[in-house]
């Protein structure tokens, strides 16, 4: 029970990525909130939680939109108490050659995945700072090291939300407050299923060799990052007990990224 009387935020939760860190979250002893844009899925899922043994919120969470957040943060303070962990998980992908990406696209990828990464930041440290603790961890990806075509948006997103960690360190740990990312390789979630054909389609070549050569391709062993691999990284750094480890980036990628 690594984190046993911890309060921990996700966002983007109520599937994929976001929900199986959740769910470790709330094994490992946290009051989990289950913050998600579709508000009955996220109830679902803290629902799912509650009825395996943990003690989980879920709220409707719009991570663009600042009120919102601040609303969704007060509930959490509310309800289940002070956050101790935040982490910034809610995300989209769109992709496109840069001649034809639209910058409504473009600009929804970084509003989502940096701006929202801002404002839950923004709201969570003002729990965090007058306690003196915190774990503040950021979903970046292999992609907020190294680039892919037909990501324009969202590396430049992801690798803008490694900025906002390494300056989160230097802010947060005054307040005892540590930062760090998370840097997956391609985990087969509903986000990566979708880029398959997309990219199919727009490098010219077949959906398995999406799969085989740019996904899989650059690993070690051929082998897709799983849900868990991301959560058990995720457990790691927010009950990890000092500031020796922060303004970090942990890649679990199989191999495809190494530093």
């Amino acid at each position: 029970m690594q984190l046993r009387d911890r309060v921990a935020v996700v966002s983007g939760a109520a599937s994929g990525i976001g929900r199986a860190i959740a769910e470790l979250y709330a094994r490992e002893g946290a009051a989990v909130a289950v913050a998600d844009l579709d508000g009955a899925k996220a109830a679902a899922a803290a629902t799912a939680i509650e009825a395996a043994g943990g003690r989980a919120l879920g709220l409707a969470m719009d991570v663009t939109d600042e009120a919102a957040v601040d609303d969704g943060m007060r509930e959490i303070e509310r309800t289940l108490g002070p956050v101790d962990v935040m982490v910034a998980n809610a995300g989209i992908q769109i992709v496109h050659p840069i001649e034809d990406f639209p910058y409504k696209e473009f600009r929804r990828v970084v509003d989502i995945h940096l701006g929202g990464s801002f404002l839950l930041t923004k709201a969570a440290v003002r729990q965090m700072y007058p306690r003196r603790r915190g774990s503040l961890i950021y979903m970046g990806s292999v992609h907020s090291h190294e680039a892919s075509p037909l990501k324009s948006a969202y590396v430049a997103a992801k690798h803008a939300v490694l900025g906002l960690a390494r300056v989160m360190a230097k802010e947060g740990g005054p307040h005892g407050v540590r930062s760090n990312v998370i840097c997956p390789g391609f985990v087969r979630t509903p986000l990566v299923e979708k880029q398959i054909p997309e990219q199919a389609r727009d490098l010219g070549i077949s959906e398995e060799e999406v799969v085989s050569r740019v996904m899989l391709g650059r690993t070690v062993d051929g082998e897709f990052t799983t849900l868990d691999d991301v959560a058990a990284v995720a457990l790691f750094l927010a009950a990890f007990p000092s500031a020796a480890l922060t303004g970090q980036s942990i890649t679990a990628s199989h191999g495809w990224y190494t530093a």
